[in-house]
């Protein structure tokens, strides 16, 4: 039968009798979904995401190919054929769309489960596609098929467009709380272009066909805008392309978009009709070629560049490495020579090889302190070597802080009494019970900000407190030493960091010290910091680390 509404079209699809905003929203859409997901797939199909875009792209391509038709075609028969396949074509742009953002978001296959989840959503609708639940007639009049629409069968497969959007938005949302900044963005750029497109093709042409059939509106014209959302999708996948390599695609995917682009513009042509709008879209179509012309050159440029950095920065880091290898070899062979030099004078000092003439003691005693310091040096740089690498890992015991930073203070006092600086220690009263590794805290974290406070006060007092404040046990060391600048607070705890004058107060010092100290306090989930009112005026360190809940009575439990 034919419909005597329109006449016939030309070149299949194009006719003179239907709105130019027909062609304007469902060719430069197709095109570009069409031109990206194959520009993207041609490039590597191995990538599950690479084919999962171009079923999109292919799927959108017929769905709106398939409304070109309706809405231009005049034969009836064609018409209810062509009709029927949009609940089919809908349903599978759904279930693509989750499976590309599992596919996004995984870096891989999803589990055979989730296939199975997917085709049971899919069934009913293949199922019913070809019985009166899906078209049940043909309106020769109207030249449609809106009234003999069966509104369950179209509303499930609405509906699973609205379950992909929520199911979509979970899985973005999950993934972005635990992601890497670099991927946060994607994420963001991802769900606002799916979320987009969804929207504005499953909700818009929803309700612009259920008006339409209820009778609210003339015709079904408000579905064109809902083509748009896919068009800004596009555009955020070409721009996750250049800027993240998302698709491992780069130069090739602003080639796309700029040939989608021209075939937008060009598509003016299949409806403009003043020859001042042919002039425009001329002047249009050749800027968008320069441009776009400059702009591959531009990526091309920045691809290129970013290869070479890229190139640098592994040479750098197979550059580290080896140095990194370097500094453990030197570094465990000098700490192995300066530990057998610190037992051979220990053993001088303590008479193993008989009495020690008294004119060599004072050089014994310096050679013996000296060694120790070179050791602890060492130790330290090989120390933070290994934190960084995070090779570092911790006894998780409970034991009583209390009694580990008396010990502390305890092996400090000496040192500190040779300087005549007074040390003290005060604890307030309550439980000081908490979970972590006690050596590793006692010899680089306590005893460090311990003894720096010695090495950095020449002359006065230095006050070790320790209290417990609503769980959070609190361990301080306040000196009256040289104090600390502003300029200093921004290098401590760096790796290497020192204060501008500390080497000429303290000549040992590593600068790995204070870095050591936070990594150890992070790790057990604790903070540090330095307050001082300024140079000469002394400083606090404090160290907080949560408090246990394990009874006093079983600290000692393994």
């Amino acid at each position: 039968m034919i419909c005597n509404l329109y006449t016939e079209p030309f070149f299949f699809l194009f006719s003179a009798d239907l709105p130019a905003l027909l062609y304007y929203s469902h060719i430069p859409a197709a095109v570009l979904a069409l031109v990206v997901g194959a520009f993207v797939f041609a490039h590597d199909p191995r990538v599950l995401l690479n084919r999962l875009l171009f079923y999109i792209g292919l799927i959108f391509s017929l769905w709106t190919l398939a409304n070109l038709i309706v809405w231009t075609n005049i034969h009836s028969d064609f018409i209810l054929f062509v009709w029927s396949y949009f609940g089919i074509l809908s349903s599978l742009l759904s279930v693509f769309c989750v499976y590309f953002i599992y596919a996004f978001l995984k870096k891989g296959d999803v589990s055979l489960g989730h296939k199975l989840v997917f085709l049971t959503l899919l069934a009913p609708v293949f199922i019913l596609a070809s019985t009166s639940m899906n078209l049940g007639g043909f309106d020769l009049i109207a030249c449609d098929a809106f009234a003999y629409e069966n509104l369950a069968f179209y509303t499930y497969y609405t509906m699973l467009g609205v379950l992909a959007m929520v199911w979509i938005f979970w899985l973005l949302a999950r993934a972005y709380r635990s992601a890497a900044p670099d991927f946060k963005k994607q994420i963001v750029l991802m769900g606002i272009g799916m979320e987009f497109f969804l929207f504005s093709f499953f909700i818009i042409i929803f309700f612009s066909s259920y008006l339409t059939g209820a009778g609210f509106l003339e015709s079904s014209e408000a579905e064109f805008y809902a083509f748009f959302g896919m068009i800004i999708f596009m555009s955020f996948i070409a721009y996750m392309i250049v800027r993240f390599k998302t698709f491992n695609v780069g130069l090739v995917a602003s080639q796309a978009l700029v040939i989608a682009l021209v075939i937008l513009i060009g598509s003016q042509f299949t409806y403009v009709r003043s020859t001042t709008s042919v002039v425009l879209s001329s002047i249009t179509l050749v800027l968008t070629i320069v441009a776009g012309y400059i702009l591959v050159r531009s990526v091309k440029r920045e691809i290129e560049q970013r290869e070479v950095v890229e190139s640098l920065a592994k040479t750098l880091d197979e550059t580290n490495g080896r140095q990194e290898t370097l500094i453990h070899f030197i570094g465990h062979e000098v700490k192995g020579f300066l530990t057998k030099d610190t037992g051979a004078f220990s053993s001088l000092m303590d008479g193993d090889f008989g009495p020690l003439p008294e004119p060599l003691k004072p050089f014994v005693t310096r050679a013996l302190l000296e060694s120790r310091a070179g050791a602890d040096s060492v130790a330290q740089i090989l120390k933070a070597s290994n934190l960084k690498k995070g090779t570092v890992t911790y006894a998780k015991e409970p034991f009583d802080l209390k009694d580990l930073v008396a010990k502390a203070v305890e092996k400090g006092k000496l040192s500190a009494e040779q300087k005549g600086v007074t040390l003290s220690f005060s604890a307030a009263e309550g439980s000081y019970t908490m979970v972590g590794d006690a050596p590793q805290l006692a010899d680089h974290v306590l005893r460090n900000l311990i003894d720096n406070a010695i090495n950095y006060t020449p002359a006065g007092t230095i006050a070790v407190t320790l209290k417990n404040e609503s769980g959070k046990l609190v361990f301080a060391v306040k000196d009256s030493g040289i104090g600390i600048t502003e300029a200093d607070k921004k290098r401590l705890f760096t790796e290497g960091g020192h204060g501008e004058n500390s080497q000429k107060v303290n000549a040992h010092s590593t600068g790995y010290g204070l870095y050591i100290a936070k990594n150890i306090t992070e790790a057990h989930g604790g903070t540090i910091r330095a307050e001082s009112e300024g140079e000469g005026k002394g400083s606090t360190f404090i160290a907080e680390f949560p408090a246990s809940d394990v009874p006093d009575g079983n600290k000692h439990a393994a």
